[in-house]
């Protein structure tokens, strides 16, 4: 039995609309929120500026949760508005800055906040935990995910599917890891290697965010933790061309405006899924890993990218859970206290591979 059904979806962009409609699918009441409303939707929407801290209030004054599907600086506030009303806060963002905070509102909040629910960090999270719980020891994790065209054109051998802001961040943020066994700080696009999945080569490089709170938990218990996103061959040295040497490093809003123009969306996407854990067992040394490919999938007659859709079924199914009890329902929540087989037996969890297939 759930301990709550009335759920506010704030920014119906390419994942929020999405998140909203597999949650009201699952039987939650949806309340779809962004500056302009849609028609056609089978819930109903209100029009809200996150922006506007009175509006926020009175939004969410009239649900028990909040899902911000905005970017990080607009979910800061929805946050702040959730903390104060007393309403499950959740978010798909992978700021570093924006999980601190919701950190320290969460010590003071009556109910469950639960930021990074989304790809990466999010799935990748849960399954590298959920990895992990099967050793008696453990030496190292390492984690990876790939958003990227199926048929790439151009040297880049990429578009841009997911927040241009978003990725500017991955990219120029420094990257926490583990190494030696303590936390520490790299550069992002750095500790370039290179990956075959399926028969297509990738390259990995460090990107920030996509751990979200695990360095923190994994603290003193293995010795070298790290996530890498991944791109087709080649993707890397560009970008560093392209922030360093032409001096956008420092230009963020306009990096993301000139890559958005060169590189557009694209309907026929493809996600990779990494994880890869090594330690011991009964004794022994072994190395457990998951591969898996997404493609783009029909949803409520619509076709969704792999990317749009992985992250809006992974979020819902971490909504699910709390409602149904099966995460605390008050204070932080971090992705990684997700069990792997509660999390694959929700609704839309199940989308994305039953436990003993993604555990595989």
């Amino acid at each position: 039995m759930r301990t709550f059904t009335n759920v506010l979806v704030c920014g119906l962009g390419k994942v929020g609309e999405l998140v909203a409609r597999l949650l009201h699918g699952s039987d939650f009441d949806v309340v779809g929120a962004d500056r302009t409303v849609p028609d056609g939707l089978p819930f109903p929407v209100v029009a809200l500026d996150a922006a506007d801290p009175s509006a926020l209030h009175s939004a969410i004054e009239r649900v028990d949760a909040v899902v911000s599907c905005v970017p990080h600086h607009l979910s800061v506030g929805v946050a702040q508005a959730a903390a104060d009303v007393g309403v499950h806060y959740f978010d798909l963002s992978e700021d570093v800055a924006l999980s601190h905070r919701v950190e320290e509102l969460a010590d003071d909040a009556g109910a469950a906040f639960v930021p990074n629910c989304g790809l990466a960090p999010g799935l990748i999270c849960i399954v590298g935990a959920g990895l992990a719980r099967g050793f008696d020891r453990l030496d190292s994790m390492e984690l990876k995910v790939g958003a990227l065209p199926r048929n790439p054109s151009g040297l880049l051998g990429y578009a841009f599917n997911w927040s241009p802001e978003g990725v500017v961040n991955e990219y120029l943020n420094d990257c926490e890891v583990i190494r030696d066994g303590r936390r520490r700080t790299v550069p992002s696009m750095s500790e370039l290697e290179h990956v075959w999945i399926g028969g297509t080569q990738l390259e990995a490089f460090t990107t920030s965010g996509g751990l979200g709170t695990m360095c923190a938990t994994f603290d003193g218990r293995l010795e070298r933790l790290d996530y890498k996103t991944l791109r087709y061959p080649g993707h890397c040295e560009l970008m560093r061309f392209f922030f360093d040497e032409l001096h956008l490093r420092h230009q963020r809003e306009l990096a993301g405006r000139i890559l958005v123009d060169a590189k557009p969306p694209v309907g026929d996407d493809i996600v990779y899924l990494y994880a890869a854990v090594e330690g011991e067992r009964g004794g022994r040394l072994v190395r457990e890993q998951v591969v898996r490919t997404y493609e783009p999938i029909w949803i409520d007659g619509q076709r969704w990218r792999a990317i749009s859709w992985t992250t809006a079924a992974s979020a819902a199914a971490v909504v699910d859970l709390v409602a149904s009890g099966r995460l605390p329902g008050r204070g932080f929540v971090r992705q990684e206290d997700v069990d792997l087989a509660a999390f694959a037996a929700t609704p839309t969890g199940r989308l994305l591979g039953d436990a003993a297939a993604l555990a595989a």
